[in-house]
């Protein structure tokens, strides 16, 4: 399994953005999880394949979190992102109440129990109000990254080994 700080670098997280839409949202997303590995296009990919996966059904689950995700052939391991926005936005959650934290994971398309496990990993991690809360107060990037990779390791002592 792959270590939480790599998966979700610094450079990967924002803090306090202002976005009016889900798809604003994605679309920020998807430039963050964007790099040279897949090509020029990559951002694009990434967009669509995030937008693919809500149009099957709301990733939002409860408590202002969401986590769109998907697989990208081409890529060698997963990664993640992730924006707290200053101000919820709607994205269809189950409990109706506004996102304003919102992780994205993209995967190899080939490795689903890897994608799952990470899935699972961080819905148990921000099941935690005490986490949910730790990150909403965070005050820079290494902070949220350092609750994260805390929490994940907790909760999955292997993805530290």
């Amino acid at each position: 399994m792959i270590n939480p700080d790599e998966l979700l670098p610094v450079s990967h997280i924002r803090l306090d953005e202002l976005y009016q839409s889900q798809k604003r949202v994605l679309e920020a997303l998807a430039n963050l999880l964007a790099d040279d590995e897949l090509g020029g296009e990559e951002s694009t990919r990434i967009f669509e394949t995030l937008i693919a996966r809500e149009r099957l059904g709301s990733t939002a689950i409860g408590h202002g979190i969401a986590i769109p995700h998907g697989r990208i052939s081409g890529l060698s391991a997963p990664r993640a992102a992730m924006i707290r926005l200053r101000e919820g936005i709607d994205f269809n959650a189950p409990d109706h109440a506004p996102v304003d934290l919102v992780f994205a994971l993209i995967a190899p398309e080939d490795d689903d129990n890897v994608h799952l496990k990470i899935l699972a990993s961080l819905a148990r991690m921000l099941s935690e109000p005490r986490n949910r809360e730790a990150l909403r107060n965070a005050q820079s990037p290494e902070r949220a990254q350092a609750v994260i990779v805390e929490q994940m390791t907790t909760v999955n002592p292997e993805q530290s080994a």
